[in-house]
């Protein structure tokens, strides 16, 4: 009897918590965000619509649909997304009066890197720290680095060439001989830990993202980092833990790849305390160009290392991978690429240098038309109105009320990028592309904007420019699509290439 009451009054509380109240606040509208359109019937009362839609995994996708005759959306009881680009300033602008939402301290850990801390004064102090370590002149030091693993690539690369593909033929499966999106994530992987902590993980030799993880307790294992994930929101992580081993899996690739992060951090803090003067962003991150400490907590060094590895490595593969991607969907602007390309280097050359290829205009304009359709950071980045409200769109919005805007989404916007399924890198030349910068959020914009979108783009055009001045790929068939898995990035599937030698004369290995 006493367990059919508990039964009784749960099941009541449940539905006043998770239906009846939200449909009073519905019907009361306190916030005044009746008037907005909605991404489901149900997301004026309910946050439902949005997960499920994240569920199926292309949650952006859903998001453009249903924005295309709305430049406003509510996505949930308290959320609105923005498609107009001019919502850019209002939400992200250096004069805004928005901060990052709760969300971030959601999906953070017990100490908040310069990604996910709230408060302004905070990501002020980091940022004055941090923004020496991603300096330009820094990165063009490290600049070798990033040729050095892009050499050890094009090795591994050589060893997979196969015969030229014939005129109108389609490669065979044993031909297939390069999985591209591994390959690309091994080398940006790669290529951050030895900028950021000057260690050679091997990757590229091994064929392999085989890495030791560490839990606190000192006991280490073997670790694929390739397989990381991100958590959701925290109460529906313990839920999901519970009743999926699916989630289960992935929720302990997360601690693993935690432990991985420790484990790299613990080794260079003890080189560091050794004496060892390394040339990297560690280093940097310890002591101010004056060579005096920063003498930052143990548990902020390893947060700012984890986002320095986790964004630095995984959004610049994402990027990399499209980009080779629609290029090859797009035979003419590969070719108009490689012509720049090898106007400025040597025949011999091997790597591209970044002196001589940083400044060729198409080549930058491959890349950034590729962040504009398949921005690596695809999801709506929400901030939170402050409580006296904002001004958004010349419209008022009530204080504490989630807003956002999906790249994915803004940058398919026809009014500012006619045909915007196109790819088209002429969008970013000349006048014309200077214009159009202030509406290309792909490293998002204002004073949180991405502070490594220089070392991503260094290492993207140096292995851009280098692969294709000398390798020819081809997809499977000309209609080869990648699956597409969104998460809090647009991750790619597998992508199978045939490779060979664009120069004849070299018969493959």
């Amino acid at each position: 009897m006493i367990g059919l009451a508990f039964f009784t009054l749960s099941f009541i509380a449940f539905l006043l918590y998770f239906l009846v109240i939200p449909t009073i606040n519905y019907f009361r509208d306190p916030k005044g965000l009746r008037k907005f359109p909605q991404l489901s019937i149900w997301s004026g009362i309910s946050d439902i619509p949005y997960l499920r839609a994240s569920q199926r995994g292309f949650r952006s996708h859903t998001v453009l649909e249903a924005h295309k005759n709305h430049p406003v959306l509510r996505i949930g009881p308290n959320s609105l997304s923005y498609r107009d680009v001019r919502a850019i300033k209002d939400i992200y602008g250096h004069g805004t009066t928005c901060i990052k939402d709760q969300f971030y301290v959601e999906v953070g850990g017990p100490h908040a890197h310069l990604a996910d801390v709230i408060d302004k004064s905070e990501h002020a102090r980091k940022r004055k720290v941090l923004s020496n370590a991603y300096a330009v002149k820094n990165l063009e030091e490290w600049e070798y680095k990033v040729s050095d693993m892009t050499d050890r690539l094009i090795k591994a690369f050589d060893g997979f060439c196969t015969s030229p593909l014939k005129e109108g033929a389609l490669p065979d499966n044993s031909d297939l001989t390069v999985e591209y999106c591994m390959w690309s994530n091994l080398f940006t992987i790669a290529a951050i830990a030895n900028i950021g902590l000057s260690e050679d993980i091997r990757f590229l030799e091994n064929g392999d993202d085989l890495i030791t993880s560490e839990k606190m307790d000192g006991v280490t294992k073997k670790y694929t980092s390739e397989s990381w994930s991100y958590d959701w929101f925290k109460t529906l992580a313990r839920i999901r833990k519970v009743v999926s081993s699916s989630y289960r899996k992935m929720w302990r690739l997360s601690d693993d790849w935690s432990g991985v992060v420790y484990n790299r951090a613990t080794t260079r803090m003890k080189r560091y305390e050794d004496g060892e003067k390394l040339d990297d962003f560690f280093s940097v991150l310890m002591n101010d160009k004056n060579g005096n400490p920063y003498n930052l907590e143990w548990g902020e060094i390893v947060s700012e290392i984890s986002i320095m590895m986790n964004a630095g490595s995984d959004t610049t593969a994402i990027a990399a991978n499209a980009t080779l991607y629609l290029l090859l969907k797009n035979p003419n602007c590969l070719q108009k690429l490689r012509d720049g390309v090898a106007s400025v280097l040597d025949p011999d050359e091997t790597v591209a240098a970044y002196d001589k290829v940083r400044h060729l205009p198409y080549l930058r304009a491959c890349i950034d038309e590729t962040l504009r359709l398949y921005p690596p950071v695809s999801m709506n980045l929400p901030r939170r109105t402050p409580p006296e409200g904002a001004t958004i769109l010349d419209d008022f919005i009530a204080g504490d009320t989630s807003v956002s805007i999906s790249a994915y989404v803004v940058h398919r916007n026809p009014a500012v990028f006619p045909e915007p399924e196109t790819y088209r890198p002429e969008h970013w030349l000349g006048e014309a592309g200077k214009e159009l910068q202030p509406y290309f959020v792909a490293f998002s914009a204002g004073a949180r904007g991405c502070i490594g979108r220089n070392i991503s783009y260094l290492k993207q055009t140096v292995l851009l420019a280098s692969l294709v001045n000398r390798f020819e790929f081809a997809l499977p068939s000309p209609d080869w699509k990648p699956t597409i898995r969104e998460t809090t990035n647009l991750n790619s599937g597998p992508m199978p290439l045939k490779i060979w030698r664009r120069d004849a004369s070299v018969a493959c290995a």
